[in-house]
């Protein structure tokens, strides 16, 4: 066989060698684009993870500064609530205690003037019973003869003296609780001795104007 047909038969022509390189060529082109095409996704993917880390990890540290924000925001208002509330409450209770002791003073005032008023017509009382006890013991005395009104003189030293006399005795048996009770009940009655007097002077000349014309009939 010829040249020709040996290339013809088995070895490539120089031209197919060329075209077999090229061919070659790229295909290791299409091949290792291939390959950094996935070396790059696996980078982008790691990029994007890190990128998703970060990103979450700075959302997480927000987050937790704007609940610390609040929480520390709350406490506060919280704060500010109670102290309120203590001063509205501290008000309230000194208005109530200066509303008591307003009250309390109103209170004692009318009191002091009821007293005040019933003393004085306790007074008044006591200066009409005073004057009309002194007319009336001035009109017996008037229309009561002299010899009637030395015998009423001499009555009441009399009595004067027994009550004296009876008054001694009983403070010598009686108990010092009840001399004590006695004292007092003797200083009420000096301090209404005058009425009592008079009372009993008109009534000691009442008796004996009495008795004195029982005798004439």
């Amino acid at each position: 066989m010829n040249d020709e047909s040996q290339n013809k038969m088995g070895s490539p022509t120089p031209e197919e060698l060329r075209q077999q390189v090229e061919r070659t060529r790229d295909e290791l082109g299409q091949t290792v684009e291939a390959l950094a095409g996935k070396a790059d996704v696996k980078a982008q993917a790691k990029e994007k993870t890190a990128a998703a880390k970060k990103q979450a990890a700075e959302k997480t540290a927000e987050l937790k500064e704007q609940a610390a924000e609040k929480t520390a925001a709350a406490k506060e208002q919280a704060a500010e609530k109670a102290t309120a509330v203590k001063e509205q409450a501290a008000e309230k209770s000194a208005e109530l205690k200066e509303q008591a002791a307003e009250k309390s003073a109103e209170l004692k005032e009318q009191a002091a003037e009821k007293t005040a008023a019933v003393k004085e017509q306790a007074a008044a009382a006591t200066a009409q019973i005073r004057e009309k006890t002194a007319q009336a013991a001035q009109a017996v005395k008037d229309k009561t003869p002299e010899p009637v009104q030395e015998k009423t003189a001499q009555a009441a030293t009399q009595v004067r003296e027994s009550a004296a006399r009876a008054g001694q005795f009983a403070v010598d048996r009686t108990p010092d609780p009840l001399l004590e009770k006695a004292d007092r009940v003797a200083k009420a009655a000096r301090a209404n001795r005058t009425p009592l007097l008079a009372g009993g002077a008109v009534l000691v000349a009442f008796l004996l104007i009495r008795r004195g014309r029982g005798r004439n009939k």
